[in-house]
């Protein structure tokens, strides 16, 4: 069940293939379904099965999308500020010392959480079968990665990684600290700059979301990932 060498190394390809492949849905063309997008499936079956008006489902699915996104930026910033924007964009897997400070000290993998949180509002831009496929994806790989870590983590420090482990939750983070501050600074210029991407959906969907139009935020995601890139580039020659 754990990720390969190779699979962590691409892992970013990964993901954006995963993507692709939701929004792109080809076997929906293939069986000539309905190609709406998932925010208005959501909303319509709110409108029959809870008796509210469309137009009210429909705010509170964008007002979900919105929360998904900004928590998903919001857990993602801060897992990289303490464990540092080197190391969530390394090649291969980085181990040199436990990092029990910020989220660090409640879940044990909020960068996979923050991911999924992200698929989730993403979905919503998706056709439905699109969606679904993305979700059950990105889930499966994100524990493939964390398994693989784990793995590696225990073999690599040994002792201090299983004490951690032992008390710090793996995915679903706990209401308190369960583990002594390590003291570790959080860098937290370089690591908002690290997932400007998910700060750049984030913001899509709370400015351009308003316009009901998943065309002109799906243009907000891809603008997000181009920035993305290029301010990830310099970071990367800094």
């Amino acid at each position: 069940m754990k990720a390969t060498a190779l699979e962590y190394r691409f892992r970013f390809l990964i993901h954006a293939v995963i993507f692709v492949l939701g929004f792109w849905t080809p076997w929906d063309q293939w069986l000539h379904l309905d190609s709406i997008r998932t925010w208005q499936f959501l909303a319509a079956w709110l409108t029959r099965s809870v008796h509210m008006s469309f137009s009210v489902s429909t705010v509170l699915v964008l007002v979900l999308g919105i929360l998904f996104a900004l928590v998903a930026a919001g857990l993602r910033t801060w897992g990289s500020a303490y464990i540092g924007p080197s190391v969530v964009q390394a090649m291969t897997m980085q181990g040199e010392r436990v990092v029990a400070s910020g989220p660090y000290r409640r879940m044990r993998n909020p960068l996979y959480l923050g991911m999924i949180l992200h698929t989730v509002a993403l979905g919503l831009l998706m056709p439905p079968s699109g969606a679904v496929l993305s979700l059950v994806l990105v889930v499966l790989f994100e524990f493939r990665l964390i398994f693989g870590e784990e793995a590696f983590l225990s073999e690599k420090q040994g002792e201090a990684y299983r004490e951690y482990k032992a008390q710090v939750p793996r995915l679903l983070p706990s209401l308190t600290a369960r583990i002594a501050d390590a003291g570790v600074k959080p860098e937290w210029g370089t690591s908002f700059a690290s997932e400007i991407y998910m700060w750049g959906v984030a913001i899509s969907f709370a400015t351009l979301g308003w316009r009901y139009n998943s065309q002109l935020m799906m243009q907000g995601v891809l603008v997000s990932l181009g920035l993305s890139l290029v301010v990830r580039g310099m970071i990367a020659k800094r």
